[in-house]
């Protein structure tokens, strides 16, 4: 029988830790840019610490909900209507950087594609929790969650965005797996993307360009091979201990976007190896609570929305990881708590809000 507990301690505990290292790490890997662009160097931690009061006070109020209200199809498909509705409007918004991803909201601007990610876990968690009993059942139980799962990637998609749609793919197909889906539709989903996802990316010049990049970057290395060069040499200097606080080199307009895409870099160059293990190892602290959460929850829907929202934040860490590392194409992945960036921020935060929500009830 469920029964209420406090909020995990330690999930609490990491994830503002991290909100804070994250706060230090952009001032040190955005002062000089912030300054040449917008005469401040503390332009990009002024803006992204309005964001993490709004994210963490976001946290505050979600772990304080029963997360089974959210179980309501009112909430379920509210939401997600909302999604579509936003991600279809961000169309047609001013691009940036030859892509649709900002919508402006008054004052505020946000990336619909961060709210799908939030939908797209709720919808799924959902919809299986319907129909559990006939999870073998393809069309009764998988079709409705893989229709939604691929319609919200698609629209992320033409956007563009692959990295986001990928990740949002990803945390869709381990909804599946945590459901119980059987191994022969699992394998067939798999084998239907793989030729897709070939043609998405060879077919399509500039990803294709990321794909020759990633397998030999010295090809081109003051093209196309120059931003992931750059961010081994980051890594590489930065040797066990690290050059110091602040005193990173590849920042100085040799890595591009320091503080968003590829600020595990700066963090490995000031802080080395050492610092690089404990970034991971707090990822990895995250993944464990996740699971037991998941875990202990009192009921299947809960499982699964715990199991998503897991696979959601530590799976954009890791993607994000890999590309510093060279380890993966560049995608564009924030590195979630630490980039820049305030729509991931909040997303973030919101995540781990529900998921201590979930913590407070056991079986």
């Amino acid at each position: 029988m469920a029964k209420k507990l406090s909020a995990d301690g330690t999930l609490f505990a990491v994830t503002i830790g991290l909100v804070f290292f994250g706060l230090v790490m952009l001032y040190s890997a955005s002062a000089v840019v912030a300054d040449a662009a917008h005469r401040s160097s503390y332009f990009f931690l002024i803006k992204q610490s309005l964001w993490a009061t709004i994210g963490l006070l976001v946290m505050s109020v979600l772990m304080r909900v029963d997360y089974r209200r959210l179980r309501q199809p009112v909430l379920v498909y509210g939401f997600l209507f909302l999604s579509v509705a936003f991600l279809i409007a961000v169309l047609f918004s001013p691009p940036l950087k030859n892509a649709h991803r900002w919508l402006r909201l008054g004052l505020l601007s946000f990336q619909p594609s961060e709210m799908a990610k939030l939908s797209l876990v709720l919808a799924v968690a959902y919809f299986f929790d319907q129909k559990r009993e006939r999870i073998d059942d393809f069309f009764a139980a998988l079709f409705l969650p893989l229709v939604v799962t691929v319609f919200l990637a698609f629209l992320v998609l033409i956007e563009p965005d692959f990295g986001t749609a990928a990740c949002l793919l990803f945390v869709g197909f381990c909804l599946f797996f945590v459901a119980g889906s059987p191994f022969r539709y699992l394998a067939g989903l798999a084998a239907a993307a793989a030729p897709l996802m070939y043609l998405l990316i060879v077919r399509v010049d500039y990803r294709r360009d990321r794909l020759l990049t990633f397998l030999d970057p010295f090809e081109d290395p003051l093209g196309r091979g120059f931003q992931i060069i750059q961010s081994l040499i980051a890594v590489g200097t930065g040797g066990f201990l690290g050059a110091g606080f602040m005193r990173s080199r590849q920042k100085m307009f040799y890595l591009p976007e320091p503080h968003t895409d590829f600020i595990f870099s700066v963090i490995g160059e000031e802080l080395g190896l050492l610092g690089a293990l404990a970034v991971l190892g707090t990822f990895m602290v995250i993944l464990w609570r996740g699971v037991v959460i998941a875990r202990r929850a009192p009921d299947f829907f809960g499982s699964l929305l715990a199991s998503g929202l897991t696979a959601l934040i530590v799976g954009q860490a890791l993607i994000n990881l890999s590309v510093s590392l060279g380890l993966l194409p560049t995608t564009g992945i924030p590195l979630p708590f630490i980039s820049a960036g305030g729509s991931s921020l909040v997303t973030s935060l919101a995540a781990i809000g529900l998921l201590l929500g979930i913590s407070q009830h056991a079986r």
